[in-house]
């Protein structure tokens, strides 16, 4: 079973994780719903906002089910959060950095940082890259080995590192590794595993000059995504360019198709590809 948006408006998008239907928010679903009440009222679960972080009908939500996305399968789970391990919006970059990987043949290293439950790290395996995830939740990597196991991929060749990015990037670039692919998707603030802490407007910087040390002499490609305000597909464009010449680049918002009239902006990317 898989992920389809069904509808979106008043600021709640109506999902469907294979045979669950949720509401979750959405801020910028500011339009006005296409279906009925009584299609959204069949939600098996909603989460809201309103007093609080809660789950509505989750006592009726298996504890975990599955979910395809791109031909990578899913632990699907809600947490306390709203999130369920999942960000579909994200799959829609990996079919073009797959095609990448396969058209370059043998010897793609990858490099996944804030990799969070390994989408785009088995969607690299899958095509034949070697990969490096890391994530400072020692939880998030336990969830990312079990969507690996799920897929059929726990002899590939992926090193699974819980770690904080920056010292792991540091780390990494004495060593002499280098990759042909860099996968960065930070979050707006995050907690390093001894307590460091990541604030995006503060170390983004650092951390684009640290990966663009990292790239090997044939460089292949470099996707970085985030649901931050205010960072723009122009504004995250530009901090790349300063950074890699040549190539070709795309920037845009990561949109959700639906299967009503309106798509949902899902948070923005900016890619560069060496041809």
């Amino acid at each position: 079973m898989t992920y389809t948006l069904l509808d979106s408006g008043n600021q709640k998008k109506l999902e469907r994780f294979g045979e669950i239907l949720l509401v979750r928010p959405c801020a910028q679903a500011l339009w006005k719903p296409q279906l009925s009440e009584k299609a959204w009222s069949e939600a098996d679960a909603v989460f809201t906002r309103d007093e609080g972080n809660a789950w509505k009908g989750r006592k009726s939500l298996p504890a975990s089910w599955q979910v395809d996305l791109q031909g990578v399968k899913f632990k699907i789970a809600p947490t306390d959060f709203g999130h369920l391990g999942v960000f579909p919006e994200h799959s829609l970059l990996w079919p073009w950095m797959q095609n990448l990987i396969r058209e370059r043949g043998k010897g793609v290293r990858v490099l996944n940082l804030f990799a969070y439950s390994g989408g785009a790290t088995l969607a690299a395996a899958q095509a034949g890259a070697s990969v490096c995830h890391l994530d400072a939740s020692k939880g998030m990597v336990a969830w990312a080995r079990e969507n690996a196991a799920l897929n059929k991929l726990t002899d590939a060749p992926i090193r699974w590192i819980v770690d904080d990015v920056l010292k792991f990037l540091t780390r990494e670039e004495k060593r002499g590794s280098r990759y042909e692919g860099i996968i960065v998707d930070p979050p707006s603030f995050g907690r390093g595993k001894q307590g460091e802490t990541f604030i995006l407007e503060r170390d983004l910087h650092l951390i684009l000059d640290k990966c663009q040390a990292l790239f090997s002499d044939q460089p292949l490609f470099w996707i970085f995504t985030t649901h931050t305000p205010g960072m723009t597909p122009i504004v995250m464009k530009q901090l790349m360019e300063k950074r890699m010449k040549g190539g070709k680049w795309e920037a845009g918002e990561m949109m959700l198709p639906s299967q009503a009239e309106c798509t949902v902006p899902s948070g923005s990317f900016a890619r560069w590809s060496k041809t």
